[in-house]
């Protein structure tokens, strides 16, 4: 009886030992007694989006500011009115873009309307008033939808995406998934802030039209699977010692 309670607290001991194995895979745990910043959650953006390096942009060009736009969507004119190969332009790390004709302009910290002016400036030397249309073409936010390890990847099609939204591409919340705990962190200026959200509630509902910003995260924090860790991580000790122990009982029997 005595060598069984001992081998039992040896099991005990090594399953202790497995146990900071378990779940490991989950991230941006926040220390118990201790929340993750509640700065007051922007419903919508503060300002418009700036453009910055390693933005990849579009633009279309028409002249006569953009008279053959309107009438090629009327039909009098040609439909590809508005000149745009669909060529994609990237930022450089010094805040310049080279496009066509024009060459290097710089257009790091602008928004989409300044970058648009700046453009049609620089295309009016060679242009009859042109009209010009920007669009980022790379903006995206990150969605952890609550299994701990999956990820997806989200493209903005619209400024407008809100947060609801982005976990409905990103497939909803996962059965692990802890929907009273949902982690937002947006970056401002050389840091990135850390939203809690919840939205297991009805009273939640007014954050679910957040609008998300580019290169924004969206964590749902899943619940721990301790059960099936702690076997998983154990199933290789217990099987170590069941043979043991079954070697043990057969010399014993000898």
């Amino acid at each position: 009886m005595r060598h069984f309670w001992t081998l039992i607290f040896a099991v005990g001991l090594l399953l202790s030992m497995t146990n900071c194995g378990v779940n490991s895979n989950l991230m941006f745990k926040v220390p118990k007694g201790e929340n993750a910043s509640m700065d007051s959650i922007p419903l919508s953006p503060k300002g418009d989006y700036k453009i910055s390096e390693d933005d990849k942009i579009s633009f279309t060009l028409s002249t006569n500011n953009g008279k053959k736009i309107v009438e090629g969507l009327s039909g009098v004119g040609e439909s590809n009115a508005g000149v745009g190969s669909g060529q994609e332009y990237l930022v450089r790390k010094n805040g310049s873009a080279e496009f066509p004709v024009i060459g290097e302009v710089f257009i790091k910290g602008l928004t989409i309307a300044q970058c648009e002016d700046t453009l049609e400036n620089r295309f009016s030397i060679q242009y009859q008033e042109p009209f010009v249309q920007v669009k980022v073409t790379n903006q995206r936010v990150i969605v952890f939808p609550g299994n701990g390890s999956d990820a997806k990847v989200i493209p903005l099609l619209n400024n407008n995406t809100t947060l609801m939204e982005a976990i409905a591409q990103a497939g909803g919340i996962t059965e692990r998934g802890k929907a009273r705990s949902i982690k937002l962190m947006r970056r401002t200026g050389e840091e990135r802030k850390v939203y809690t959200i919840d939205l297991s509630t009805i009273e939640g509902l007014k954050y679910a039209d957040i609008i998300v910003q580019g290169n924004d995260y969206i964590y749902i924090e899943p619940n721990p699977e301790l059960a099936k860790g702690v076997l998983k991580e154990a199933a290789p000790i217990l099987s170590i010692f069941s043979s043991a122990l079954l070697i043990f009982t057969v010399f014993r029997t000898l």
